[in-house]
Parts: C-alpha cells; sequence; structure tokens
C-alpha cells in the first residue's frame, strides 16, 4: 500500500520540489496539495514545467482522513503556526521544512517531539521517529562537511567557512537582492558571522564535543545562479590527505547520497539531485573540505523525502536517483 502524502505550502520553491519528487515516488500518492493563495488553481498553473504531470489542484483545506504524512513547506514562524492553529491527527507524521522545531530545547508543540532530520547522523532516530525538522540548506552543507572531524574530536580550533547560495534560497517573494537585474553578473555578502543556520551547526559539533569553546565563522554570499551551494571549509588539521581521506570515506561508507571525490568538485554535479560531494585538500596545518549541495533537494524537500522513506521503513533512496543538469 502506498503512503498517502499531503503538502502545506505547495505554491513555493520547496513545495514545488515536494510535489515534482512525489508525484514520481513508487512509495507514495499525493493526495492533496494546500495553498492559501492558489486555491482551486491547477498545480501546473503554478509550476508551469508540471503541464502534462498532473492534473492535480490545489486545495484550500487539508482533509486528513486519508494522509500518512504532512509535508510544512511554509515559512519559518508558519509551521508552528500553522500545527497550532490545524488539528492535524496524531496518526499524521509530519514532516517540517522550516526552522521552527531544530534548535535543541524548541522542538515539541502540544504532544508532537520533532527528532532532527540529518540521516548521516541521526539514522535510525528518524526511522523511529513521528514527527521531524528538517535541516537548513546551508546548515546541511555545513555539517555534512565537518561531521566526521567532529565523530573523531577533531575540531579542536577555530572553523572557518565560505558559501555562496543560489538564489532559490531566499524564497519565492519577490526583493531586490532576487530581481534578475540585480542578481546577474553579481556577488554579496549578507549576515556574515550571524545567519541562523549557524545554530544548527554548532549545536551538531558541540553534541560531539561538548566543551568545544572555538569559532565557527561563516561568511554566506548570495551567488549569480538560481541553484545549489558551494561551501569552502577549513579547520587546523595535523594529519595528512590519506589520513583526512579515511577518516571522511570511512564515516560516510553507508551514506546513500554523501561521497567524497578524488576531484575538485563543481555545483553542476549536484544540481537536480539529492546528493551532497565533497573534497578534501590538506595545506600546511589546515584541512579544507570544499562541499556542494542542491539548496532545494538536499537542502529541503529531497533531504524531506529521504526522510520519508526511512520513517515508513522505504528504500532511502526511493524516489530519489535524480540526474544531474551536467552541462
Amino acid at each position: 500500500m502506498k503512503i498517502r502524502a499531503a503538502i502545506a505550502g505547495g505554491a513555493g520553491y520547496t513545495g514545488g520540489e515536494a510535489i515534482r519528487i512525489l508525484i514520481n515516488h513508487p512509495g507514495v500518492e499525493l493526495v492533496s496539495v494546500h495553498s492559501n493563495s492558489n486555491g482551486g488553481k491547477l498545480l501546473s498553473d503554478v509550476h508551469t514545467d508540471l503541464l502534462g504531470d498532473t492534473d492535480m489542484r490545489f486545495g484550500e483545506t487539508l482533509d486528513y482522513g486519508g494522509v500518512d504524512v504532512l509535508f510544512l513547506c511554509v515559512g519559518h514562524g508558519a509551521a508552528r503556526k500553522f500545527l497550532e492553529e490545524n488539528a492535524v491527527p496524531d496518526h499524521v507524521r509530519v514532516i517540517d521544512l522550516s526552522q521552527d522545531f531544530r534548535i535543541t530545547g524548541d522542538t515539541t508543540i502540544g504532544s508532537r517531539q520533532f527528532v532532527y532530520g540529518l540521516p548521516e547522523q541521526y539514522r535510525e532516530d528518524i526511522r523511529r521517529a513521528k514527527n521531524i525538522a528538517n535541516p537548513g540548506c546551508f546548515a546541511t552543507c555545513l555539517q555534512l562537511s565537518l561531521l566526521p572531524l567532529a565523530d573523531a574530536g577533531l575540531i579542536t580550533d577555530d572553523v572557518h567557512i565560505s558559501a555562496a547560495t543560489g538564489s532559490t534560497g531566499a524564497g519565492q517573494a519577490l526583493s531586490a537582492t532576487s530581481h534578475f537585474s540585480w542578481r546577474v553578473n553579481n556577488m554579496s555578502v549578507y549576515k556574515p558571522f550571524t545567519h541562523q543556520h549557524l545554530r544548527e551547526v554548532g549545536q551538531m559539533v558541540k553534541a560531539f564535543e561538548p566543551g568545544y569553546g572555538h569559532q565557527l565563522n561563516f561568511v554566506p554570499f548570495r551567488g549569480d545562479f538560481a541553484r545549489g551551494i558551494i561551501a569552502s571549509v577549513y579547520t587546523k588539521f595535523s594529519g595528512s590527505i590519506d589520513q583526512a581521506n579515511r577518516i571522511y570515506r570511512d564515516f560516510y561508507q553507508t551514506a546513500e547520497f554523501t561521497h567524497v571525490s578524488d576531484a575538485n568538485i563543481n555545483l553542476k554535479q549536484v544540481v537536480n539531485t539529492n546528493k551532497c560531494l565533497m573534497s578534501l585538500t590538506v595545506h600546511e596545518d589546515k584541512l579544507l573540505i570544499v562541499a556542494a549541495i542542491d539548496n532545494l533537494l538536499k537542502g529541503a524537500s529531497g533531504q524531506a523525502v529521504q526522510n520519508m522513506n526511512l520513517m515508513f521503513g522505504l528504500p532511502e533512496d526511493m524516489g530519489l536517483r535524480l540526474k544531474p543538469a551536467g552541462f
């Protein structure tokens, strides 16, 4: 029997990506897609690339009687409000793509307890979970960059991070910095040292190294492209490149989507996939990790479906073997 899925907030970028994956997922029936502003419209009226793939329409309400899992693709702050205002039955599992339930100490609402949904770190917890807080896009890329070092107790100094994200990371609402005329042939820094995803990365590092007292220095860039994240992460390291590769390859040997490359990586290898790719360089006493993901897939909707697969006992990669846009 197929999993019956519903989406709240289906008109945005993450909602659109969730629709695209779920209507082609062999283990899922997408039964309802909700949108406050597009009720009655065809999904393909909003997500025009879906023309010919589905004749579903957006609903203004959700009927939970025939739903097994609800994807909350609403904005930050709106997920908690949605659950407060809507009587989602206890039998419906919830996967929230906002930041509302990600931070330790703020992971519950009513009887619902949310588990942090980074499969490479919490796979077994996710299998048993009823509610998932899907990680942020930058947080996913940066945590995957640092997890093997943290697990080995080797983050012993400041960490320095620069990362660029595509314009879809800002959401679908129009703003000056997502306007084509501003973004094209341009780059800029935003939220240096204060980006909200640092809290997620910091709690992961401290989970492995409770006494960690150094700085996580993060400078994000707005990139001149639509989707993807590429991050440069470096910190002190006393080993060789062979030792670094062994640490990372051993840690990710059972990971479905996270892989270490011998060659330099680039964004086109991961865009339109659920992969995280990384490459390592050791220079003098520093280890550099370069990592790349698609911010809308491994950084959002793809990882949410990966979590759904784990929750319902399906193969972790079901519906997620997606071809990258190689050129």
